[in-house]
């Protein structure tokens, strides 16, 4: 006989587009997290929103969803200069918190959280669901098995174009710019490839003169015996790439990050075994990523991608933007 499991129960600050196009689907048909309340300053945008995805409470305010008794967790899908506010209220609230990427404007800010987070005893957890695909679990399994041998060099490109004046991620006080947005991306992967941390870093960034956000930025990461080199635009034509070369193969992930639920994953693999592509079913990598922190809830356990995990990815983007600006290698 089937066990029930017990969703967690939750709720949602801040209507965003992001949440409406990508995250709804995957919460509202979740097998382990409910959604039963969405915030808005704007009750009537929380109403519609909730009416169209039948969720039973809808509120006009953040502090009135985080009095809410009933609800356990809360994601936060708010602009990055929002994280920090929203995160530390819904702590001191008691809520266990699910955070979008990436989960502060700096380090500083990611160890206030850590410090709170401990204090009151709750869960905190960035989003980085791409890390939930199997493709990902696959390609790290084949990493610590020696697949390719001894990785070598990780190449990663993530570009986008966007050129709205309007648009939060073109606004250097909201947290806007490439190495932000999607540099944190390639910083992360090549930390979950190498399993550990790099020493120093090099960055280069180029700013629009309209938007003062960087609009292109590339990054060098020293791991000792291995370099992982990467390239962010918002002002570039779409290209997601992740490259990882070894010592007796390589390895390339297709579609590395947002990957569509409804597409089939594949990992394009070169070693001793030959040439050869890995096809996974398609995933809803955000329902992985919410099944994983409800989990860790229920069993009062680690979530699997710590505050220490989040903090090393921003201090290693705090010094790509120093580096930026001293032209040289910056230590971690």
């Amino acid at each position: 006989m089937e066990i029930k499991m017990r969703k967690i129960k939750l709720g949602v600050i801040g209507v965003s587009g992001h949440l409406l196009t990508r995250i709804m689907l995957p919460l509202t048909t979740s097998k382990t997290v409910e959604i039963i309340a969405l915030a808005s300053r704007n009750l009537e945008k929380s109403k519609e929103a909730a009416a169209n995805w039948q969720i039973p409470k809808a509120y006009g305010s953040y502090e009135a969803l985080l009095d809410d008794p009933e609800i356990e967790a809360v994601y936060i899908p708010l602009p990055n200069h929002m994280h920090l506010e929203w995160v530390k209220k819904s702590i001191l609230a008691g809520k266990h918190v699910i955070c979008e990427k990436p989960l502060t404007m700096n380090a500083f800010q990611t160890k206030e959280i850590m410090i709170l987070a401990k204090e009151k005893e709750v869960k905190v957890m960035e989003a980085f669901m791409y890390r939930f695909h199997p493709k990902w679990q696959m390609v790290k399994e084949l990493i610590k098995v020696k697949g390719i041998g001894e990785i070598n060099a990780i190449h990663t490109i993530f570009t986008y174009k966007n050129d709205d004046p309007k648009n939060i991620r073109n606004n250097k006080e909201f947290g806007g710019g490439a190495l932000m947005d999607i540099g944190c991306y390639a910083v992360s992967t090549a930390r979950f490839i190498m399993n550990t941390e790099p020493s120093k870093v090099l960055g280069m960034l180029h700013y629009s003169d309209l938007f003062g956000t960087d609009v292109l930025s590339s990054g060098i990461m020293d791991f000792g015996k291995a370099r992982a080199l990467f390239t962010v635009s918002t002002s570039m034509h779409p290209i997601q790439e992740v490259k990882i070369y070894g010592t007796g193969g390589s390895i390339e992930i297709l579609i590395p990050f947002n990957d569509h639920y409804d597409v089939k994953g594949q990992v394009k693999v070169i070693n001793s075994l030959g040439e050869r592509i890995v096809t996974f079913e398609p995933t809803n990598q955000y329902d992985a990523l919410f099944s994983a922190f409800s989990k860790a809830i229920r069993e009062d356990a680690p979530v699997p991608i710590s505050l220490n995990d989040s903090y090393m990815n921003m201090r290693i983007i705090d010094q790509l933007f120093e580096s930026g600006k001293t032209g040289q290698w910056e230590t971690i």
